[in-house]
């Protein structure tokens, strides 16, 4: 995610005040920007509203009618909103480099009953992420006609999330991200204790 400003908003400390689209306040999105934006000294409620406003597209659509100074999108539509003359404020990233944004889960007693088909899936992901590893051009292509983005942006794009690893070719799970997650989830719910470690989430 790239944290992308209005004309007026170029700094973390230009968004004291303010009002930041989010997915909703309780997504990974929402998670990782208040993180993003604690690192840079701002405090949520305290120092910045947050507004549900959606997905990327939508996101980006407030930004251009003004309802939000700024808002998280990811690449390539980061790209798209330089060139129309927003500004960069920072990417995610830098600050948190390890964050596992999504990640698929299901009841163990689901997979249980399901496993063939479950394991039919996983084999699947793994296949289309070493393809889209692997297959520059064909998957630059599919991305810009589905996603209906500027083929160019979406190269570049393509670039940033392979050499970022923002996809594992083997959707294997960042663990270290993971810990990033349970860490963030135990202050939200003011949870005592240490919480469990990554290992005990994933088969």
């Amino acid at each position: 995610m790239t944290l992308i400003g209005t004309k007026n908003y170029k700094t973390y400390s230009d968004l004291r005040g303010t009002t930041i689209g989010s997915l909703t306040l309780t997504s990974g999105t929402g998670f990782a920007l208040k993180l993003v934006l604690k690192v840079h000294g701002l405090e949520y409620p305290r120092d910045y509203k947050l507004l549900n406003i959606g997905g990327a597209s939508d996101r980006f659509t407030a930004l251009i009618s003004g309802q939000i100074a700024a808002a998280p999108v990811g690449s390539p539509l980061d790209i798209t909103a330089e060139e129309m003359g927003f500004n960069v404020i920072g990417r995610f990233i830098d600050d948190v480099p390890d964050y596992q944004l999504n990640a698929l889960a299901v009841s163990r007693s689901w997979a249980g009953k399901n496993r063939n088909l479950l394991v039919r899936f996983m084999k699947a992901m793994i296949q289309a992420n070493r393809w889209l590893h692997e297959n520059k051009e064909a998957a630059v292509a599919l991305l810009a006609r589905e996603m209906k983005l500027n083929p160019e942006h979406t190269r570049k794009g393509w670039e940033y999330n392979v050499k970022n690893r923002v996809w594992d070719p083997e959707a294997n799970l960042n663990f270290k991200g993971l810990e990033t997650i349970i860490k963030i989830y135990g202050e939200i719910n003011q949870l005592k204790g240490a919480l469990s470690s990554p290992d005990k989430y994933v088969d």
